[in-house]
């Protein structure tokens, strides 16, 4: 089990070094590639627009992406360590790109640069740290940034809709979809017994007081948040 301490340390970057250093096994957080790729398909079309994987680890989330077609996976993370080993494993696999950065400050990507930027446990980590608010704000408005219009934010969390919508409507403007899947669900499980299914949109109204009704109190689930971003919600906010 984790400690508090620990998870606090979760948006540091001397933490995950040296987590890194210790532990060069591949690992997904939360979900793996093959239990996502319904949703991801259904979000991000195959074609040779760049996706911006964010907070990578030593995943195999991007590879499972160029696996399935996607020609063009750029993926960032704030360990140095990490970044130099998947550069070592994946330096034949030209369609995947590993670069060290601070997701709060992707100054080294222009303006609409990626259809779609892909978050697992990223916001979460940095939602652990001190001055969390400050700094996932700072996040979210970078990822709106580095967005082409009309492109998406697909960020996996154990965050419930009651704190995770107020951060969104605190950063850009956002159009926000919730999709749930099974904690629990693994390869070997079909996608059939899941208590929602996962490609369906549960119901969202601003508050998220309308998940409840519709998966249950306290479900087992991650939630997953495809945020689009909408250039014309900003300029009617501007105006107003």
């Amino acid at each position: 089990m984790e400690t508090e301490t620990t998870t606090q340390s979760y948006s540091e970057q001397w933490y995950w070094d040296e987590r890194y250093t210790n532990e060069s096994d591949p690992f997904d957080w939360y979900q793996n590639y093959a239990s996502l790729a319904p949703l991801i398909n259904l979000y991000v079309p195959h074609r040779p627009h760049p996706v911006l994987v964010i907070g990578c680890g030593n995943s195999a989330f991007s590879e499972g992406m160029v696996d399935d077609g996607y020609e063009d996976v750029v993926s960032i993370d704030i360990s140095s360590v990490v970044i130099d080993a998947m550069n070592k494993k994946h330096s034949d696999r030209p369609q995947l790109k590993y670069l060290k950065m601070d997701v709060r400050d992707m100054k080294v990507f222009g303006d609409a640069s990626f259809d779609a930027v892909i978050d697992k446990g990223t916001l979460d980590s940095i939602l652990c740290g001190s001055n969390s608010r400050q700094h996932s704000t700072q996040m979210l408005e970078e990822v709106w940034r580095v967005l082409k219009d009309k492109g998406v934010y697909i960020l996996i969390t154990y965050g419930a809709p009651d704190y995770r919508l107020r951060l969104f409507k605190d950063s850009r403007s956002w159009t926000t979809k919730l999709h749930v899947i099974d904690k629990s669900l693994t390869d070997h499980q079909p996608l059939e017994t899941s208590k929602w299914e996962l490609t369906r949109p549960v119901p969202l109204d601003a508050e998220g007081s309308s998940v409840e009704s519709a998966i249950g109190k306290s479900p087992d689930v991650h939630y997953i948040y495809v945020c689009i971003k909408d250039e014309s919600l900003k300029r009617e906010a501007d105006a107003a």
